[in-house]
């Protein structure tokens, strides 16, 4: 199976960011060996954030190569028939490069408020959207009664590029997002965990895939990595730690990429031999590093652990 790694934008350091400099990196991006681009979603929230499906639709046209995706986008804030209209078209005119991760969401109930939504309907609602966007990419004259939505005769056109539309991966670690990837899911994108979490979740997986009938794709199995390089892993978390979401439970370095090249080669290879496939890379640090990162992710990392397709 081909080992992809991409990168993503997530927890800006910094609230004085300009566009120019978030163009230049997109650019250098384009000319390393990043399989894809991911950004985040906060609808709500002092700390700069820019609103995904916009930033998406710029990337599309940007880059040329790569792909991209969201990580994950909290489907529960969003309507979904007018979500799978949006999410159909950059993946059309992106000629099949768009790959949604989605979840549930933060615990902070501001997002939820802001646009009318209970927080605890959010599980419920996130299950229809995936159910009725699917439907709607792939039948004409679509019907739909559920609890949240409804609709009646409706067709969306021009289809995604991706015959049956993106697929969708899932977020989370808790076991309802384990049996909502499962029965709903393409594939599971999960963040902030261990090695030997992620072999426990692949299993899960496994098992409430078969009890729906269904099978998860092995090479569908991701994992969100933030990483930082320097002379040692505690350096590289000294310089990190500001942009971590700590676990009390869990060693930083139990779900971190920390310190020289190889130590953070040997971080994936771990994830890898626990069964993952797929990697998205989150930079630390001060955001005028994150270039210099990069390359160096893309030059010491990445194509030593290339396979061929």
């Amino acid at each position: 199976m081909k080992i992809r790694i991409g990168i993503t934008l997530g927890q800006w350091p910094s609230n004085d960011i300009q566009p120019e400099a978030i163009l230049e990196l997109l650019d250098s991006f384009e000319a390393l060996d990043l399989d894809s681009l991911w950004v985040s979603d906060r609808l709500v929230s002092s700390a700069f954030s820019l609103e995904p499906i916009t930033f998406l639709s710029y990337i599309a046209g940007r880059l040329r190569r790569m792909k991209f995706g969201t990580s994950t986008l909290v489907l529960s804030t969003r309507n979904p028939v007018i979500l799978g209209k949006e999410l159909a078209t950059l993946d059309f005119i992106s000629q099949g490069r768009f790959f949604p991760a989605v979840g549930l969401g933060s615990d902070d109930a501001k997002d939820f408020a802001a646009v009318g939504v209970n927080r605890k309907e959010r599980a419920q609602r996130s299950d229809e959207a995936i159910v009725l966007m699917r439907r709607l990419w792939t039948e004409e004259n679509v019907s739909f009664q559920g609890k949240f939505f409804s609709l009646q005769d409706v067709t969306i056109t021009p289809r995604p590029w991706q015959r049956g539309g993106p697929p969708i991966w899932i977020g989370g670690r808790s076991e309802p997002a384990l049996r909502r990837t499962g029965r709903l899911g393409d594939g599971w994108l999960v963040s902030g965990v261990s090695t030997a979490e992620v072999a426990d979740g692949i299993k899960a997986i496994r098992g409430f895939a078969a009890e729906a009938g269904r099978v998860v794709p092995e090479d569908h199995y991701g994992v969100l990595l933030p990483f930082h390089f320097a002379r040692s892993a505690v350096e590289a978390y000294e310089a990190g730690k500001k942009s971590l979401r700590q676990r009390p439970e869990l060693s930083p370095f139990e779900f971190t990429a920390f310190g020289t090249p190889e130590q953070v080669r040997q971080r994936i290879q771990q994830y890898i031999a626990a069964g993952a496939t797929k990697f998205v890379m989150r930079p630390c640090g001060p955001f005028e590093k994150w270039r210099e990162q990069t390359e160096i992710l893309a030059r010491e990392v990445i194509e030593p652990l290339q396979t061929p397709d």
